[in-house]
Order: structure tokens, then sequence, then C-alpha cells
């Protein structure tokens, strides 16, 4: 049963019940791989206030629920301008609730994350614990499929999503260790939801990524090899962002 504070909520959103039912019931009989999949495309389906109101953690506290209903359920208001620049992660208690929101079980995780742009495009991040097995899904389509993903992601500009994978064992640099990613070296995965395309960028014999960021600087995508690189600002590639169909040449990115 939901949180009576979201009741209003859930009884004019259907997708964010179907979720909540859906969440909140028993997988019998029902291997983890369908069961995710279902899961995967309600998420794919729902908006914020639909996984706040369904139970899930949130940028706040991944392992609790929503603390603050009484303002996440609120309709979001606009962003200002400094907001509307820098489209980071929401993080309550905010109307329209946060930006990212997390779900555990005994054999699985799931991490979505919202495009900060008036959660335009939503990433859905699902991973079988027993196996390691990550699977991505943007939009609803699956993304990377058949790479070793990590099983968080984030946006740049509500529109490119970055995801490490793990990198490759031919690197003279690799080196091994245990996590999602075993692999010291990483490589990126770079998802521009605009255009509905996907690039994946190993890191070449001399290029060190051992926490590689990317950041979105004009026209251009910059991926550093560490956080220190971003500091000194030493790109080990500069790659050109293909423009928005929609935006004007004052609005390009």
């Amino acid at each position: 049963m939901w949180d009576e504070t979201w009741g209003e909520w859930l009884r004019q959103s259907p997708p964010g019940g179907e979720l909540l039912a859906w969440w909140q019931q028993a997988r019998d009989g029902m291997s983890r791989e369908a069961y995710g999949e279902r899961l995967a495309a309600l998420l794919s389906a729902a908006s914020p206030r639909d996984c706040a109101a369904a139970g899930f953690g949130c940028t706040r506290r991944m392992d609790r629920v929503c603390r603050e209903p009484s303002v996440c359920r609120l309709d979001p208001v606009a962003p200002s301008a400094a907001e509307e620049v820098s489209r980071g992660e929401r993080e309550g208690p905010v109307p329209g609730a946060c930006g990212g929101f997390h779900g555990f079980r005994g054999d699985f995780e799931v991490h979505v994350r919202f495009s900060g742009d008036g959660d335009r495009h939503r990433a859905v991040l699902w991973r079988d614990t027993a196996g390691s097995e990550v699977r991505l899904w943007v939009d609803g389509v699956p993304v990377g499929s058949g790479a070793v993903l990590d099983s968080y992601g984030h946006w740049l500009d509500g529109r490119f999503l970055v995801v490490r994978a793990e990198g490759p064992d031919g690197h003279p640099l690799q080196s091994y260790g245990p996590g999602t990613l075993v692999t010291g070296i990483v490589s990126v995965l770079i998802h521009d939801a605009v255009h509905g395309s996907t690039r994946m960028l190993v890191p070449e014999p001399h290029e060190r990524w051992t926490d590689p960021q990317v950041a979105l600087a004009g026209e251009t995508l910059r991926v550093y090899a560490t956080r220190e690189a971003v500091a000194a600002d030493a790109p080990d590639r500069i790659l050109p962002s293909p423009a928005d169909p929609g935006a004007t040449r004052e609005s390009l990115p």
C-alpha cells in the first residue's frame, strides 16, 4: 500500500499506480530477467513523481523512500536561468521530485536517471547482482548490448548519457580488481538521446583512463583521463558534438 500522502498523485497517474503494483508484488514463478524487463519498461514510462510514489530511494537517500512527499508531490517550477544552463541532477526535497531514483531487491538493483531538461529523457540501469550483468535502456530502448557496463550513469546537458564500461584486456596499463567493472583502465559509453546514437570510446595504449570524465565544451565533447586532467584542462580526446536537429545555431550546445 502506498503512503497516502501520494494517494492523490497516484489516483491521477496510471503509470505510477502500475509501477507501484509491480514493484511491490512478489516475483513468484517469474525469472529475474522477465521481471527486470517489465520493470524497465514501466520505469521508462514513469515520471519522477511516479518513482517517488512507488517507494524508490532518491538522490537524498538511495535506501529510503521519499521523506518529504508534501514538497516533492507538487508540480515542478520553471527552472531559473542558472539552473537551465547547468541542467544538473535535482536533489530533493524539490517540487516535481528528484532527478534520480534507486531500487534494491535481493538479487538485483535498478537505477533511474532523468535528464535535466524537463525530464525529456530517462536512463534505466538494471543490474543482476547474482551474475553482475548490467543492462541499460534509454527512453525504453536497449543501449550498449554486449558491453560490460557500470550500474550508474549521468547526463550531460540533458542530452548525452555517460556510462563507464570495462576497458580492453590488451591495454598495456590494464589492471584488475573487485567491483562491477573489474578493469582498472575503463572505456566510456556516450549515448546521444537526441540522435539516438551511441559511441563506445576505448582507451588507446597511451591513454590511462582510470577515472575518465566527459565534459561538454561549446560544440565538442572532451574526454579526460582523470579529475586531475580536468583541472589541468588536458583532454585526451576532443570529439565533435552533433548538432541538435531541433536547435537553432544560437542555441547549439
